[in-house]
């Protein structure tokens, strides 16, 4: 079979004219980047506001590991699925990050026959958001630095800081650097870092926000400082929030693309899921309610994660209801977490039932979360080509001697008509009533929103708190800030904050180092274990697999 970018580069796509017809958009509200893509104006919001709003579907997964589980994949392929049954539907994506890209991961336009395309834009400069978004980030550092430097008229402790610049890719060298070296012109020398684009609180509001002056007001609650007296410090105390807004002008408008099958997509904003908040924008999710009678979005990482601040951040800020949840597995990914020996010489393609069903115990933790949000369910078995029939057979009853629906999928070989089957039982989920609700009261006291996540959702005992985050509760207390939801960040790999530990494990604590508050994007952010807000390259970067051939394709795109 073709690799991924083979069979992209390959494809027909439709006019993106044709797409915004199958998406019910007016012509009027198309503003076209070539014949493949185009941004959707915000004037859409009004004409469709009377529209009844369709099924909202949710995909997530267990705890990603390095044999891959194919949440967008399944996204994608459950989207052409619905479309191949007939069902109006739009998929609503995040936008992939420079830094996997580039990296290690890779991107997230979905992979096989199971793509958004153009693939090659999409993971690159697409239509310009996170420049934008990287620069209006900036733009508020360089200011707020040059402010301190033209005579401090704010009275900023250069000591406290808080807002980073950003870029975006993985550069490990900029998590810690001093500033204004050298030279008095150069500004006041101070300690700095950087964080990767999709982990900075813009980011967050674009996705979060109503509409452009929403972001505005949002971006102007922005806390990027402290003074000497430790009051805080805004973007609007800047005088910057206006050319924040300026800047993200366009950027604040969802983008529209398609399927290799021509189903539509709405992709459009793309914070991390370890680190922010995970989840495409409330525009693209809202606009594409009216607009269609199924959406099938999806959060990144594992339901611990990307489905977790879904639910409890995301659908609590919109007012969205999801209808029903598909939490994605792969045999093999079950393998690693039945690992639990940490065997270097598994054999991943290599039939092993026992190994395999010990590793079902991460997959039914992300299950009974899952429940705990009263959302109906679907487990989604996403088959590889080594998966054996045996293997198949066996986890499909071990499903259902649990009493979870579970349905295979096969997207990546087959395309929409591989996920007919789960489609089918989506559609019936869908027809079931919803019970969702947060699982926590935004009002409690932060240590017990801490605490409800720490223990519903990851299996924890109990949670310990560093002499910093403990400091950062009392600040945030005394400026009224601690009833506000909690954005975990946490490593992706385990339901624990070490990333080395697999599977489902139990007896355990959970450690917040230090805090952060979003005052614009309206969360707190729970740092804990280990976490890093900029990544780093790893050995052998993808970057150096990739070029241009002699008829001018890329290779090494994935």
């Amino acid at each position: 079979m073709n690799k991924d970018l083979e069979i992209a580069q390959n494809a027909v796509l439709e006019d993106i004219n044709e797409i915004a017809k199958k998406a019910h958009i007016d012509a009027e509200y198309l503003e076209t980047y070539g014949k493949n893509k185009a941004k959707v104006s915000l004037d859409i919001l009004n004409a469709v506001a009377s529209n009844e709003d369709g099924k909202l579907i949710l995909v997530t997964a267990i705890n990603p590991t390095k044999a891959g589980e194919g949440k967008s994949t399944t996204t994608i392929g459950l989207a052409d699925g619905l479309s191949k049954i007939n069902k109006d539907v739009i998929a609503c994506l995040r936008e992939p990050s420079l830094g996997p890209v580039f990296g290690l991961k890779g991107g997230a336009a979905g992979g096989g026959h199971a793509q958004v395309v153009p693939m090659e834009e999409i993971n690159l400069h697409f239509t310009g958001d996170m420049h934008a978004i990287t620069t209006a980030n900036n733009l508020i550092a360089a200011v707020l630095d040059n402010s301190i430097y033209q005579g401090n008229p704010l009275n900023i402790d250069p000591n406290n800081v808080v807002w980073k610049r950003c870029l975006d890719m993985n550069d490990r060298t900029l998590r810690t650097i001093t500033i204004a070296q050298e030279k008095k012109t150069n500004g006041v020398e101070r300690k700095d870092h950087f964080v990767i684009t999709v982990a900075t609180e813009v980011m967050a509001i674009l996705c979060l926000s109503k509409d452009l002056k929403d972001f505005e007001k949002r971006i102007g609650e922005c806390i990027v400082a402290y003074t000497y007296e430790g009051k805080p410090v805004t973007v609007k105390d800047l005088k910057v929030d206006g050319a924040a807004a300026v800047v993200m002008k366009e950027a604040i408008k969802p983008n529209l693309v398609q399927t290799l099958e021509h189903t539509p997509v709405l992709v459009h904003g793309g914070p991390f899921a370890n680190i922010a908040h995970g989840c495409n924008s409330v525009i693209a999710t809202k606009l594409a309610l009216k607009l269609s009678d199924y959406v099938v979005t999806e959060a990144g990482f594992g339901a611990d994660l990307g489905a977790e601040k879904f639910l409890d951040i995301k659908c609590r800020f919109a007012g969205l209801k999801p209808n029903a949840v598909v939490v994605v597995a792969t045999i093999r990914a079950l393998k690693l977490h039945g690992n639990s020996e940490e065997d270097p010489n598994l054999n991943l393609q290599e039939e092993n039932i026992n190994l395999m069903l010990k590793g079902c115990a991460n997959l039914q933790k992300h299950v009974e979360t899952m429940q705990a949000f009263g959302v109906p369910y679907v487990v989604a078995i996403n088959r590889f080509v080594s998966d054996t029939e045996a293997e198949i057979e066996a986890l499909t009853n071990w499903c259902k001697e649990k009493g979870y629906p579970v349905a295979l999928c096969e997207g990546w070989e087959k395309g929409g008509e591989g996920a007919v089957e789960l489609a089918k039982q989506v559609v019936t989920l869908c027809e079931e009533e919803s019970h969702y609700a947060p699982i926590y009261d935004v009002d409690a006291p932060i240590k017990e929103k801490v605490l409800k996540i720490a223990q519903t959702v990851y299996g924890a005992t109990s949670v310990e708190y560093s002499e910093e985050a403990e400091e950062k509760i009392k600040l945030f207390m005394t400026n009224g800030w601690d009833h506000m939801p909690i954005c975990m960040a946490k490593t992706p790999l385990s339901l624990t904050d070490n990333e080395k530990i697999k599977g489902r494990p139990t007896d355990f604590a959970i450690h917040v180092q230090d805090f952060s508050i979003s005052k614009g994007a309206g969360f707190l952010v729970a740092y804990t274990g280990s976490i890093l807000t900029m990544p780093g390259l790893p050995k052998e970067p993808a970057a150096t697999f990739m070029g241009i051939d002699e008829e001018g394709k890329s290779f090494g795109i994935f």
